[in-house]
């Protein structure tokens, strides 16, 4: 019997990409069937935000996304020390948010 050869993805970061993109807020919604996460960049002394970059994720991904963040956080202080967190955390959606709205 053959043996299954090990395939490796091959995994492209373009040049437009590489820089990444600033956000300083995430608005997740979501529906039966994907997870929305608008990441956002408020600057200070502006009345008004926009969404930088849109991600749109299956449930089981995002479930997997959330224990890979909280693995990364983990490891993160295990090394630098606890990240400290200013205010609370609001659960209902602040500012003007005109995306879509959750209909779980």
């Amino acid at each position: 019997m053959e043996k299954k050869k090990d395939k490796k993805m091959e995994i492209e970061l373009t040049k437009e990409e590489a820089p990444g993109t600033y956000s300083n807020l995430v608005m997740i919604t979501h529906s039966p069937s994907e997870f929305v996460f608008d990441f956002i960049a408020i600057m200070p002394g502006l009345t008004k935000a926009k969404v930088v970059k849109r991600m749109i994720l299956t449930p089981e991904h995002a479930k997997r996304f959330s224990k890979a963040l909280q693995d990364n956080i983990r490891r993160y202080e295990e090394l630098h020390g606890e990240i400290k967190t200013r205010g609370k955390t609001d659960p209902q959606q602040p500012f003007n948010y005109r995306g879509p709205l959750p209909e779980a």
